[in-house]
């Protein structure tokens, strides 16, 4: 499991952290950990070409000091500095001391090109919108590039707390996020923008609820029971489906298929994409009777391909059961009668089906998933 603070809660504990640690202790911290991070993706560090991209926040210091790390071990540092009045005073003497160089932007381009490991130390966790015009083209450059990117705590150009992009971003190989994982690295598009994504321990106490889980495959593994000696069908659950129409009767075939894969005892069909069913899987419960008389189910999987029959998906919301809504069964589906139910209910939409429900347009919902779906939670 994934957990995530927004900024606000990691501010927050790091401000109660600094007062117990000595001037700069929490830095070295990150830093350290972003160096070894650096280090095992170089592999071989000495000789290696590092290039650092540096704002003026704490991501530049963090940087800045894992840069000085790097070239005491040997490799070539150049810190790209996108405002040298601003940079960290401590982290800038401290590359220098190492052997590190400065430039300025405008040189900087062909050291991306040619370098081995590119850092982005741009933008901090508070930051928001894309990248200012004077860092484009070096993510440009470091996306051409066939080096090796490094994100400090969070893609610049990603927002911390949504996951938002909105502009040109870095796109990184692997982010290195300090304390806790932000929403942004685990909701998509920020998501990508991360890539793979390594969290740093530098002693965070962080309070209350988080504002978003995330479940890894060993969660998701845990989540599904393993059959006993005493597992029967029924014990193991059976799964109603009622899905698929005379025009899209491989909907049905296909929800069967996931409810028999996923582990279900049984899996009994209503809808009139029987035969296609049975031919592909002859051990499933068919009945012809509606979901009401359709006999013993645990819960209900509605709407893949069901077309205009509103009446059935009616049937199972008034079911008892756990019951996932998908595809026809969203359009189709009361929100009221969705609302007052009492039992576990899943909606599924993909982007485009959320934005119908929603009354907006796709790419709005592909620009802000964490809202979205918070919306749609609400309104249900």
């Amino acid at each position: 499991m994934r957990t995530a603070y927004n900024v606000e809660t990691v501010r927050t504990a790091e401000r109660e952290l600094m007062a117990r640690l000595p001037d700069g202790a929490l830095m070295q911290r990150a830093a350290a950990g972003l160096a070894v991070a650096c280090a095992d993706l170089l592999g071989r560090v000495y000789g290696s070409r590092v290039v650092l991209l540096v704002g003026s926040g704490d991501n530049g210091g963090d940087a800045l000091y894992a840069g000085a790390r790097l070239a005491r071990r040997g490799a070539g540092v150049t810190a790209v500095l996108l405002a040298p009045e601003r940079a960290h005073a401590g982290g800038l003497a401290a590359l220098r001391r190492a052997g590190g160089r400065t430039v300025t932007p405008a040189a900087a381009e062909e050291l991306v090109a040619r370098a081995d490991l590119v850092v982005d130390g741009i933008v901090g966790i508070g930051g928001k919108g894309g990248l200012r015009p004077d860092a484009v083209p070096l993510a440009a450059a470091a996306e051409r590039s066939r080096a090796a990117v490094v994100a400090v705590d969070l893609p610049s150009g990603v927002d911390a707390d949504t996951g938002e992009v909105g502009g040109a971003a870095i796109r990184a190989d692997l982010t290195v996020t300090f304390g806790t994982h932000k929403p942004g690295l685990l909701v998509d598009p920020g998501r990508e923008y991360a890539g793979s994504v390594r969290l740093v321990d530098i002693g965070l106490s962080l309070p209350g609820e988080p504002a978003l889980r995330a479940l890894q495959h060993v969660d998701v593994a845990r989540l599904l029971p393993m059959p006993g000696a005493e597992s029967d069908k029924y014990r193991r659950g059976v799964v109603g489906i009622a899905a698929g129409s005379a025009r899209y009767p491989g909907a049905a075939v296909l929800a069967v298929s996931g409810a028999l894969r996923g582990g279900a005892g049984a899996v009994r069909y209503v809808g009139p994409a029987a035969d296609a069913v049975i031919a592909r899987f002859p051990e499933t419960l068919v009945s012809d009777r509606g979901p009401r008389k359709a006999g013993r189910v645990q819960a209900w999987v509605v709407g893949p391909g069901a077309g205009d029959d509103a009446a059935t998906v009616a049937e199972v919301l008034a079911a008892d059961g756990p019951v996932l809504i998908d595809a026809d069964g969203l359009r189709l589906a009361d929100a009221d009668a969705v609302r007052a139910r009492t039992a576990p209910t899943l909606m599924t939409p993909h982007a485009g089906e959320a934005a119908a429900l929603l009354g907006v347009a796709r790419e709005e919902v592909e620009r802000a998933r964490l809202g979205s779906v918070r919306e749609l939670a609400g309104r249900y």
